[in-house]
Protein backbone atom coordinates (compact mmCIF):
# COMPACT_ATOMS: atom_id res chain seq x y z
CA UNK A 1 0.00 0.00 0.00
CA UNK A 2 1.80 3.13 -1.14
CA UNK A 3 2.02 6.44 0.67
CA UNK A 4 0.78 8.32 -2.41
CA UNK A 5 -2.65 6.75 -2.17
CA UNK A 6 -3.41 8.66 1.04
CA UNK A 7 -5.21 12.00 0.78
CA UNK A 8 -4.55 14.60 3.49
CA UNK A 9 -7.24 17.19 4.20
CA UNK A 10 -7.25 20.11 6.64
CA UNK A 11 -10.50 21.13 8.34
CA UNK A 12 -11.11 23.96 10.80
CA UNK A 13 -13.94 22.30 12.75
CA UNK A 14 -13.93 18.83 14.23
CA UNK A 15 -17.59 18.44 13.23
CA UNK A 16 -16.40 18.32 9.62
CA UNK A 17 -14.78 15.00 10.46
CA UNK A 18 -17.59 13.76 12.69
CA UNK A 19 -17.66 11.72 15.87
CA UNK A 20 -17.86 8.29 14.24
CA UNK A 21 -14.76 8.73 12.08
CA UNK A 22 -12.81 10.66 14.73
CA UNK A 23 -13.40 8.12 17.49
CA UNK A 24 -12.75 5.17 15.16
CA UNK A 25 -9.22 6.60 14.92
CA UNK A 26 -8.83 8.06 18.43
CA UNK A 27 -10.39 5.38 20.63
CA UNK A 28 -11.28 2.20 18.70
CA UNK A 29 -11.02 0.30 22.00
CA UNK A 30 -14.39 1.68 23.16
CA UNK A 31 -16.08 -0.74 20.76
CA UNK A 32 -16.09 -3.23 23.65
CA UNK A 33 -18.13 -0.80 25.76
CA UNK A 34 -15.27 0.21 28.06
CA UNK A 35 -13.57 3.50 28.70
CA UNK A 36 -11.20 5.08 26.18
CA UNK A 37 -7.51 4.69 26.90
CA UNK A 38 -7.12 8.45 26.60
CA UNK A 39 -10.18 10.58 27.39
CA UNK A 40 -8.51 13.75 26.06
CA UNK A 41 -8.34 12.74 22.40
CA UNK A 42 -11.98 11.62 22.23
CA UNK A 43 -14.36 13.56 20.04
CA UNK A 44 -16.38 14.70 23.03
CA UNK A 45 -13.36 16.27 24.77
CA UNK A 46 -11.90 17.87 21.66
CA UNK A 47 -15.27 19.25 20.57
CA UNK A 48 -15.91 20.55 24.11
CA UNK A 49 -12.75 22.66 23.82
CA UNK A 50 -13.90 23.99 20.47
CA UNK A 51 -17.59 24.50 21.29
CA UNK A 52 -16.78 26.28 24.56
CA UNK A 53 -14.41 28.77 22.95
CA UNK A 54 -11.44 27.35 24.89
CA UNK A 55 -9.73 27.04 21.50
CA UNK A 56 -10.44 29.04 18.37
CA UNK A 57 -10.53 32.78 17.64
CA UNK A 58 -8.80 34.92 20.25
CA UNK A 59 -7.20 32.02 22.12
CA UNK A 60 -4.00 31.56 20.11
CA UNK A 61 -5.09 27.97 19.41
CA UNK A 62 -6.65 27.85 15.93
CA UNK A 63 -7.80 24.33 14.96
CA UNK A 64 -6.55 22.92 11.67
CA UNK A 65 -7.34 19.25 12.15
CA UNK A 66 -5.57 16.83 9.83
CA UNK A 67 -7.57 14.03 8.22
CA UNK A 68 -6.03 11.15 6.25
CA UNK A 69 -8.24 9.26 3.81
CA UNK A 70 -7.51 6.13 1.84
CA UNK A 71 -9.99 5.13 -0.88
CA UNK A 72 -12.52 7.52 0.67
CA UNK A 73 -12.20 6.04 4.18
CA UNK A 74 -10.86 8.09 7.11
CA UNK A 75 -7.85 6.15 8.38
CA UNK A 76 -6.23 8.79 10.60
CA UNK A 77 -6.68 12.20 12.22
CA UNK A 78 -4.48 14.55 14.22
CA UNK A 79 -5.37 17.49 16.52
CA UNK A 80 -3.34 20.20 14.78
CA UNK A 81 -3.42 23.87 15.79
CA UNK A 82 -1.88 27.06 14.49
CA UNK A 83 -0.32 28.71 17.55
CA UNK A 84 0.33 32.41 18.09
CA UNK A 85 2.11 31.86 21.43
CA UNK A 86 3.53 29.05 23.56
CA UNK A 87 0.94 29.05 26.35
CA UNK A 88 -0.98 25.97 27.50
CA UNK A 89 1.59 23.50 26.16
CA UNK A 90 3.77 22.46 29.16
CA UNK A 91 6.68 21.51 26.88
CA UNK A 92 8.54 24.78 26.98
CA UNK A 93 10.07 26.42 23.92
CA UNK A 94 10.06 30.08 24.99
CA UNK A 95 13.85 30.22 24.84
CA UNK A 96 13.75 28.82 21.29
CA UNK A 97 11.32 31.52 20.25
CA UNK A 98 13.43 34.28 21.80
CA UNK A 99 16.62 33.03 20.18
CA UNK A 100 15.02 32.68 16.76
CA UNK A 101 13.50 36.16 16.86
CA UNK A 102 16.75 37.73 18.15
CA UNK A 103 18.39 36.26 15.05
CA UNK A 104 15.79 37.99 12.86
CA UNK A 105 13.38 35.11 12.33
CA UNK A 106 9.65 34.90 12.90
CA UNK A 107 8.85 32.06 15.30
CA UNK A 108 5.09 32.56 15.44
CA UNK A 109 2.81 31.32 14.09
CA UNK A 110 3.93 27.75 14.60
CA UNK A 111 2.10 24.43 14.27
CA UNK A 112 1.25 22.27 17.27
CA UNK A 113 -0.12 18.72 17.37
CA UNK A 114 -1.40 18.45 20.92
CA UNK A 115 -4.34 18.35 23.25
CA UNK A 116 -4.60 22.00 24.31
CA UNK A 117 -4.00 22.84 27.98
CA UNK A 118 -3.43 19.15 28.78
CA UNK A 119 0.00 17.77 29.77
CA UNK A 120 -1.06 14.12 29.55
CA UNK A 121 0.69 11.48 27.45
CA UNK A 122 -1.28 9.85 24.65
CA UNK A 123 -1.28 9.13 20.95
CA UNK A 124 -1.14 12.28 18.83
CA UNK A 125 -1.29 10.63 15.40
CA UNK A 126 -4.68 8.98 15.77
CA UNK A 127 -4.73 6.15 13.27
CA UNK A 128 -7.04 3.19 12.81
CA UNK A 129 -5.27 0.01 13.96
CA UNK A 130 -5.28 -1.61 10.51
CA UNK A 131 -3.47 1.38 8.98
CA UNK A 132 -0.95 2.16 11.71
CA UNK A 133 2.19 2.57 9.60
CA UNK A 134 0.52 4.12 6.54
CA UNK A 135 -1.57 6.57 8.57
CA UNK A 136 1.29 7.68 10.80
CA UNK A 137 3.56 8.37 7.84
CA UNK A 138 0.84 10.26 5.97
CA UNK A 139 -0.08 12.49 8.91
CA UNK A 140 3.55 13.20 9.77
CA UNK A 141 4.46 14.11 6.22
CA UNK A 142 1.25 16.10 5.82
CA UNK A 143 2.00 18.21 8.91
CA UNK A 144 5.62 18.90 8.02
CA UNK A 145 4.72 19.69 4.42
CA UNK A 146 2.05 22.12 5.61
CA UNK A 147 4.65 23.92 7.73
CA UNK A 148 7.23 24.00 4.92
CA UNK A 149 4.78 25.14 2.23
CA UNK A 150 3.58 28.03 4.37
CA UNK A 151 7.06 29.00 5.61
CA UNK A 152 6.03 28.32 9.20
CA UNK A 153 9.00 28.17 11.55
CA UNK A 154 8.28 24.89 13.28
CA UNK A 155 6.01 21.98 14.10
CA UNK A 156 5.73 20.52 17.61
CA UNK A 157 4.10 17.26 18.69
CA UNK A 158 3.77 17.32 22.46
CA UNK A 159 3.12 14.55 25.00
CA UNK A 160 3.16 11.87 22.34
CA UNK A 161 3.85 8.24 23.18
CA UNK A 162 7.36 6.86 23.27
CA UNK A 163 6.53 4.69 20.25
CA UNK A 164 5.47 7.78 18.30
CA UNK A 165 8.63 9.59 19.35
CA UNK A 166 10.71 6.72 18.00
CA UNK A 167 8.71 6.53 14.75
CA UNK A 168 8.90 10.29 14.29
CA UNK A 169 12.66 10.28 14.83
CA UNK A 170 13.01 7.68 12.08
CA UNK A 171 11.16 10.10 9.77
CA UNK A 172 13.50 12.98 10.58
CA UNK A 173 11.71 14.79 13.40
CA UNK A 174 13.73 15.68 16.49
CA UNK A 175 12.71 13.80 19.67
CA UNK A 176 12.69 15.55 23.02
CA UNK A 177 12.58 13.98 26.46
CA UNK A 178 11.15 15.70 29.53
CA UNK A 179 9.77 14.33 32.78
CA UNK A 180 6.71 14.20 34.98
CA UNK A 181 5.88 12.41 38.22
CA UNK A 182 3.49 9.45 38.01
CA UNK A 183 2.18 7.06 40.64
CA UNK A 184 2.35 3.39 39.65
CA UNK A 185 -0.01 0.80 41.08
CA UNK A 186 2.00 -2.26 42.09
CA UNK A 187 -1.12 -4.33 42.68
CA UNK A 188 -2.03 -2.54 45.91
CA UNK A 189 -5.27 -3.59 47.54
CA UNK A 190 -5.50 -0.50 49.73
CA UNK A 191 -3.76 2.76 50.54
CA UNK A 192 -2.15 1.02 53.52
CA UNK A 193 -0.66 -1.55 51.14
CA UNK A 194 0.91 1.32 49.21
CA UNK A 195 2.21 2.88 52.43
CA UNK A 196 3.78 -0.44 53.31
CA UNK A 197 6.03 -0.16 50.27
CA UNK A 198 7.52 3.15 51.48
CA UNK A 199 10.38 3.85 53.80
CA UNK A 200 9.36 4.37 57.42
CA UNK A 201 10.03 8.12 57.37
CA UNK A 202 8.02 8.74 54.19
CA UNK A 203 5.19 6.53 55.43
CA UNK A 204 4.92 8.51 58.67
CA UNK A 205 5.04 11.82 56.80
CA UNK A 206 2.17 10.84 54.49
CA UNK A 207 0.05 9.63 57.41
CA UNK A 208 0.73 12.93 59.16
CA UNK A 209 -0.21 14.95 56.06
CA UNK A 210 -3.43 13.01 55.54
CA UNK A 211 -4.40 13.50 59.17
CA UNK A 212 -3.69 17.24 58.96
CA UNK A 213 -5.71 17.58 55.78
CA UNK A 214 -8.67 15.63 57.05
CA UNK A 215 -8.76 17.78 60.20
CA UNK A 216 -9.63 20.89 58.18
CA UNK A 217 -13.07 21.00 59.78
CA UNK A 218 -15.26 19.59 57.02
CA UNK A 219 -15.77 16.65 54.70
CA UNK A 220 -14.22 15.47 51.45
CA UNK A 221 -16.47 13.93 48.80
CA UNK A 222 -15.75 12.14 45.53
CA UNK A 223 -18.36 12.74 42.83
CA UNK A 224 -18.64 10.55 39.73
CA UNK A 225 -20.93 10.60 36.70
CA UNK A 226 -24.49 11.66 37.49
CA UNK A 227 -23.47 12.61 41.04
CA UNK A 228 -21.86 15.73 39.55
CA UNK A 229 -24.43 18.52 39.37
CA UNK A 230 -24.38 22.14 38.13
CA UNK A 231 -23.84 23.50 41.66
CA UNK A 232 -20.58 21.59 41.85
CA UNK A 233 -19.36 23.21 38.63
CA UNK A 234 -20.27 26.64 40.01
CA UNK A 235 -17.99 25.98 42.98
CA UNK A 236 -15.23 24.42 40.93
CA UNK A 237 -15.24 27.29 38.43
CA UNK A 238 -14.46 29.66 41.30
CA UNK A 239 -11.50 27.49 42.32
CA UNK A 240 -10.29 27.13 38.74
CA UNK A 241 -10.40 30.88 38.11
CA UNK A 242 -8.27 31.53 41.18
CA UNK A 243 -5.62 29.00 40.10
CA UNK A 244 -5.71 30.24 36.50
CA UNK A 245 -5.29 33.86 37.51
CA UNK A 246 -2.27 33.05 39.68
CA UNK A 247 -0.53 30.70 37.23
CA UNK A 248 -1.38 32.00 33.77
CA UNK A 249 -3.01 35.41 34.23
CA UNK A 250 -6.26 34.17 32.77
CA UNK A 251 -7.90 30.72 32.82
CA UNK A 252 -7.33 28.57 29.75
CA UNK A 253 -10.79 26.99 29.85
CA UNK A 254 -14.00 29.00 29.64
CA UNK A 255 -16.94 28.63 31.98
CA UNK A 256 -18.89 27.02 29.15
CA UNK A 257 -16.40 24.17 28.99
CA UNK A 258 -17.59 22.96 32.39
CA UNK A 259 -21.23 23.25 31.32
CA UNK A 260 -20.45 21.02 28.35
CA UNK A 261 -18.52 18.68 30.65
CA UNK A 262 -21.69 18.30 32.70
CA UNK A 263 -23.50 17.06 29.59
CA UNK A 264 -20.93 15.02 27.68
CA UNK A 265 -17.87 14.32 29.85
CA UNK A 266 -19.11 13.57 33.35
CA UNK A 267 -18.74 9.79 32.94
CA UNK A 268 -15.01 10.40 32.38
CA UNK A 269 -14.62 12.48 35.54
CA UNK A 270 -13.87 12.12 39.24
CA UNK A 271 -14.48 15.45 40.97
CA UNK A 272 -13.08 15.70 44.50
CA UNK A 273 -14.53 18.51 46.61
CA UNK A 274 -14.00 19.67 50.19
CA UNK A 275 -16.88 21.28 52.11
CA UNK A 276 -16.74 23.19 55.38
CA UNK A 277 -19.61 24.93 57.19
CA UNK A 278 -21.92 24.23 54.25
CA UNK A 279 -19.57 25.79 51.66
CA UNK A 280 -17.36 24.19 49.06
CA UNK A 281 -13.85 25.41 49.85
CA UNK A 282 -11.53 23.38 47.57
CA UNK A 283 -11.62 20.95 44.70
CA UNK A 284 -9.60 18.79 42.31
CA UNK A 285 -10.81 17.54 38.93
CA UNK A 286 -9.58 14.22 37.54
CA UNK A 287 -10.22 12.52 34.22
CA UNK A 288 -10.43 8.73 34.16
CA UNK A 289 -9.08 6.61 31.32
CA UNK A 290 -9.09 2.86 30.91
CA UNK A 291 -5.96 2.35 33.01
CA UNK A 292 -4.95 5.84 34.14
CA UNK A 293 -6.32 8.55 36.40
CA UNK A 294 -5.31 12.00 35.16
CA UNK A 295 -5.14 14.76 37.76
CA UNK A 296 -5.91 17.99 35.94
CA UNK A 297 -7.15 21.03 37.87
CA UNK A 298 -7.04 22.19 41.47
CA UNK A 299 -8.21 25.30 43.29
CA UNK A 300 -9.50 26.61 46.61
CA UNK A 301 -10.95 29.66 48.30
CA UNK A 302 -9.70 28.71 51.75
CA UNK A 303 -6.21 27.50 52.59
CA UNK A 304 -5.83 24.54 54.97
CA UNK A 305 -2.64 22.61 55.76
CA UNK A 306 -1.99 19.72 53.36
CA UNK A 307 -5.47 19.87 51.80
CA UNK A 308 -3.90 20.28 48.36
CA UNK A 309 -1.85 17.11 48.82
CA UNK A 310 -4.90 15.21 50.04
CA UNK A 311 -7.28 16.18 47.24
CA UNK A 312 -4.76 16.07 44.38
CA UNK A 313 -2.41 13.19 45.28
CA UNK A 314 -3.71 10.94 48.03
CA UNK A 315 -7.38 10.78 47.07
CA UNK A 316 -6.24 10.21 43.48
CA UNK A 317 -4.32 7.16 44.69
CA UNK A 318 -7.41 6.00 46.63
CA UNK A 319 -9.52 6.22 43.47
CA UNK A 320 -6.91 4.45 41.33
CA UNK A 321 -6.65 1.56 43.80
CA UNK A 322 -10.43 1.27 44.09
CA UNK A 323 -10.85 1.29 40.30
CA UNK A 324 -7.91 -1.02 39.64
CA UNK A 325 -6.09 1.60 37.58
CA UNK A 326 -2.40 1.18 36.86
CA UNK A 327 -1.24 4.79 36.90
CA UNK A 328 -1.97 8.26 38.24
CA UNK A 329 -0.60 11.12 36.12
CA UNK A 330 -0.58 14.14 38.38
CA UNK A 331 0.09 16.82 35.77
CA UNK A 332 3.15 18.84 34.89
CA UNK A 333 6.25 19.44 37.01
CA UNK A 334 6.46 19.27 40.80
CA UNK A 335 9.36 17.47 42.50
CA UNK A 336 7.34 17.69 45.72
CA UNK A 337 5.30 14.77 44.32
CA UNK A 338 8.30 12.47 44.74
CA UNK A 339 7.97 12.32 48.52
CA UNK A 340 4.30 11.39 48.06
CA UNK A 341 4.93 8.27 46.02
CA UNK A 342 5.02 9.69 42.52
CA UNK A 343 8.13 8.63 40.60
CA UNK A 344 9.90 10.53 37.78
CA UNK A 345 8.78 9.29 34.38
CA UNK A 346 9.89 10.12 30.86
CA UNK A 347 7.58 12.20 28.66
CA UNK A 348 8.13 12.70 24.95
CA UNK A 349 7.64 15.19 22.16
CA UNK A 350 8.71 15.65 18.54
CA UNK A 351 9.91 18.80 16.78
CA UNK A 352 10.48 19.92 13.21
CA UNK A 353 12.30 23.20 12.50
CA UNK A 354 12.41 24.63 9.00
CA UNK A 355 15.63 26.64 9.20
CA UNK A 356 18.57 24.21 8.83
CA UNK A 357 20.96 26.17 11.06
CA UNK A 358 18.39 26.64 13.80
CA UNK A 359 17.41 22.98 13.52
CA UNK A 360 21.03 21.96 14.05
CA UNK A 361 21.27 24.14 17.15
CA UNK A 362 18.01 22.75 18.55
CA UNK A 363 19.21 19.21 17.86
CA UNK A 364 22.39 19.80 19.88
CA UNK A 365 20.36 21.33 22.71
CA UNK A 366 17.95 18.37 22.77
CA UNK A 367 20.79 15.84 22.93
CA UNK A 368 22.31 17.57 25.97
CA UNK A 369 18.90 18.02 27.56
CA UNK A 370 18.05 14.35 27.13
CA UNK A 371 21.26 13.30 28.89
CA UNK A 372 20.50 15.69 31.75
CA UNK A 373 16.90 14.45 32.09
CA UNK A 374 17.99 10.80 32.08
CA UNK A 375 20.53 11.53 34.81
CA UNK A 376 17.98 13.48 36.88
CA UNK A 377 15.41 10.69 36.63
CA UNK A 378 18.03 8.19 37.81
CA UNK A 379 19.03 10.36 40.77
CA UNK A 380 15.47 11.21 41.79
CA UNK A 381 14.39 7.57 41.60
CA UNK A 382 17.35 6.63 43.78
CA UNK A 383 16.22 9.11 46.43
CA UNK A 384 12.54 8.26 46.07
CA UNK A 385 10.24 7.32 48.96
CA UNK A 386 10.19 3.57 48.39
CA UNK A 387 12.07 1.00 50.37
CA UNK A 388 15.32 0.15 48.63
CA UNK A 389 14.10 -3.26 47.45
CA UNK A 390 10.99 -1.67 45.96
CA UNK A 391 13.02 0.84 43.96
CA UNK A 392 15.21 -1.91 42.51
CA UNK A 393 12.16 -3.94 41.54
CA UNK A 394 10.42 -0.99 39.86
CA UNK A 395 13.59 -0.12 37.95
Amino acid sequence: MSQQEVEITIVSEIAQIGQTDWDACACPEVADGGRPNDPFTTYRFMSALEDSGSVGPGTGWQPQYLMAKLAGEVIGVAPLYVKQHSQGEYIFDHNWAQAYERAGGRYYPKLQIAVPHTPATGRRFLVRPDFAETGFAALTQGATQLAANNQISSLHVTFCTQAEAEQGAEMGLMPRMTQQFHWLNDGYGSFDDFLGSLSSRKRKNIRKERAQAQAFGGEIVILRGDQIEPEHWDAFWEFYQDTGARKWGTPYLTRQFFDIAQETLRDDLALVLARRDGRWVAGALNFVGRDTLYGRYWGCNEHHPCLHFELCYYVAIDIAIADGLGTVEAGAQGQHKLARGYLPTQTHSLHWVGDPGFAEAIGSYLKAEREAVEEEIEILTEYGPFKRAEVEEQE
